[in-house]
């Protein structure tokens, strides 16, 4: 990973599934983190691993919608050196219930950890990459952001939403190299939760979801930041403004 190695990146959704896998991923190819996420314990787990790897890493736990949050973040990896940008990884679902059964805390919530996160790092790191005239912003979107599926409006809505966030931002500064991921169907909480799906729409919910683990279609976290960490050891400028799936880099 010429371009990244010995560089720090802020990491959200680092405490399990993907963004674990990830964390650990970037430490193998000496990618030094700042790594996030809400529950503490598991992730200063993703800390320790990845000590193990022989990086400098440091954790903040927390909400990364919340400006304190990710400044704090912020500032941890411009004290660490080589600050070069963030990958939004955290994400929530929610599955289940119709539109007009979504509770409103629930709907808030999960455009809080999409969007609005997504916007908050945005607001704290790209004016410090701009000074620099560099840097990366990588953000998780999904193919829900197409469609229709009942019973995961809030979290097609918010994809969606965070995907042109995104693409804003790649035209807006074009100095950074901004792009998506989309992981693919990887089994992680969130797909659990929506075989399990409660609502209005869970009927659909469980029936769709679980098809794609009864079918094989079910990729491990592992796989999906393998597949993103070897996008980026390539020339990174040539994703700037893309959509990148991960069923087209296998």
């Amino acid at each position: 990973m010429h371009e990244l190695e010995g560089k720090t990146l802020l990491l959200t959704g680092a405490s399990r599934g993907i963004g674990k896998a990830l964390a650990l991923e970037l430490a193998r190819e000496k990618v030094n983190l700042v790594i996030n996420a809400r529950s503490e314990d598991p992730l200063r787990e993703t800390r320790d691993e990845c000590l193990e790897l022989g990086i400098s890493v440091e954790y903040i736990a927390g909400n990364a919608s919340k400006t304190e949050t990710v400044r704090a973040m912020a500032e941890k990896a411009r004290s660490m050196g080589n600050f070069f940008g963030f990958i939004h990884a955290a994400g929530l679902l929610y599955p289940g219930p119709y539109i007009w059964e979504i509770e409103e805390h629930d709907f808030q919530t999960v455009f809080q950890a999409n969007v609005h996160a997504a916007f908050v790092l945005i607001q704290q790191c790209i004016p410090i990459l701009l000074k620099q005239e560099q840097g990366l912003a990588v953000f998780f979107g999904s193919g829900a952001a197409e469609k229709t599926q009942p019973g995961i409006a809030a979290y097609c809505s918010a994809k969606a939403a965070e995907e042109h966030l995104a693409r804003q931002l790649a035209a807006e500064a074009p100095q950074i190299t901004t792009f998506i991921y989309r992981p693919g169907i990887v089994e992680t909480m969130m797909q659990a939760q929506a075989r399990q799906a409660r609502g209005g729409a869970a009927d659909e919910v469980r029936r769709v979801f679980s098809s794609w683990k009864e079918k094989g279609m079910l990729i491990s976290p592992e796989e999906s930041a393998t597949a993103l960490v070897r996008l980026l050891s390539s020339d990174i400028g040539r994703l700037h403004g893309e959509v990148w799936d991960v069923r087209s880099l296998k």
